[in-house]
């Protein structure tokens, strides 16, 4: 069992972004977001993963759980080496194929002001006003790309110290 490579999912992300006018070389790919589709699956990945990986946490969010982890050896793509992967848990009722589906970047600004330097996209701003690392999101067919201020790996460290 491996992880897939994730070049192809990220190619076709980087070519929407640029697409759209984004400009994303300057920006830092956080992390990806690889999905299952059963609690079964979500089991055999996060074994594999604490196998392949340091836990850096595992969180109920919107009543599933989600495990981030920090890969030993990285993706490398185009210079950047991505090695943070988040792996959810299937949510009732919404179903997910098995894959990559989102990618997040760090901006290093509210989100909100990132997104109104690109006005005519259709940003989903439903993030915005979360307390803990708001984010705004692009959807393109079949996958997502959101943009926050701060790294998971540094909000997940934040919230485990305050334990």
């Amino acid at each position: 069992m491996e992880l897939p490579d994730p070049s192809i999912f990220l190619q076709r992300l980087f070519a929407a972004l640029e697409q759209d006018g984004i400009a994303a070389a300057p920006l830092v790919l956080d992390h990806v977001c690889y999905r299952v589709e059963t609690a079964e699956r979500y089991a055999a990945w996060r074994d594999h993963l604490s196998k392949n990986g340091t836990l850096l946490g595992e969180h109920v969010i919107g009543g599933r759980p989600i495990a981030t982890f920090k890969l030993y050896r990285p993706f490398i793509l185009q210079g950047r080496a991505i090695d943070v992967i988040e792996l959810p848990a299937p949510k009732n009722g919404s179903p997910y194929a098995e894959g990559y589906e989102h990618a997040e970047f760090v901006v290093g600004e509210d989100p909100q002001v990132f997104a109104a330097r690109y006005p005519s996209l259709n940003w989903d701003l439903s993030g915005a006003e979360k307390k803990i690392n708001a984010d705004v999101r692009l959807g393109y067919g079949g996958f997502s790309v959101k943009f926050h201020e701060r790294s998971l790996e540094e909000v997940i460290a934040e919230e485990n110290s305050t334990k």
